[in-house]
């Protein structure tokens, strides 16, 4: 299983949305935005899980325009890989 990272998401896209968008290219476990614990609103990111085809999802989908947005797709790294906090991927 793959753990994708999906970023510059638009402020409208859901779980919903994410989960579509990705099914085109293999098996979605699980795809969620991830939102604002105070406000609700989206952070303007979210995180896929794929059994198969990952690998052609993060490379079809990968400067994809969503609502005029180019998406950046990359696997997802795990906490104690990414630089402290603020680190852009």
């Amino acid at each position: 299983m793959k753990n994708i990272y999906v970023g510059n998401l638009p402020w409208s896209a859901n779980d919903e949305e994410l989960r579509e968008l990705f099914a085109a290219f293999g098996s979605v476990s699980s795809a969620r935005v991830i939102t604002d614990r105070e406000t609700g609103r989206s952070r303007g990111f979210g995180f896929v899980e794929m059994d198969d085809g990952a690998e052609e999802a993060i490379a079809e989908l990968n400067g994809h325009e969503l609502d005029s947005r180019p998406l950046r797709v990359s696997e997802a790294r795990s906490r104690d890989q990414q630089g402290p906090r603020g680190d852009d991927r």
